[in-house]
């Protein structure tokens, strides 16, 4: 059974691991500096916690920490991100995660970026009531070059 609740320091030593997971990273995609130091990570993990726009859930599975889910971003371009640990996917937390945050937040439409390639984020996504709505290429540090990018919209 999937849980959402507030963020505590104590989830954060899991995050950094399921961050830090170069296999992930590369499923993934598009990463950011936290990924990779823990400086960096410790920053961004300290602003974001502090900002009262982003909506930061810990994701449980039966208590365990399994990931993270945020809605951030200004009122008119709301976006979600998520993060489940590798050794936890397959088993459809991502979903049930991404599903509870969005009831939680009611606020629409809401946007999602993914890497075109990442079939199990799209599919999650698509569950969820988000549809591909653009598409697009950015840089990928996990992938040392460019990708194709698909935008998804809940309305």
């Amino acid at each position: 059974m999937i849980h959402l609740r507030e963020v505590r320091d104590s989830d954060l030593p899991t995050f950094r691991e399921h961050l830090s997971d170069p296999a992930a990273q590369r499923v993934a995609a598009v990463t950011r500096d936290y990924h990779y130091d823990r400086e960096a990570f410790d920053s961004h993990w300290t602003r974001i916690r502090s900002d009262p726009a982003v909506l930061m859930r810990t994701v449980l599975a039966d208590g365990e920490v399994v990931g993270h889910a945020a809605v951030y971003g200004p009122p008119d371009e709301r976006e979600v991100t998520y993060w489940i640990g590798r050794a936890h996917w397959g088993r459809g937390f991502a979903t049930a995660a991404l599903t509870e945050l969005v009831d939680l937040v009611g606020t629409r439409p809401l946007y999602a970026h993914a890497a075109a390639d990442n079939a199990g984020s799209i599919r999650v996504l698509e569950k969820c009531g988000f549809a591909v709505t653009g598409h697009g290429k950015g840089f990928a540090r996990a992938r040392d070059g460019e990708i194709d990018e698909v935008l998804l919209t809940l309305s």
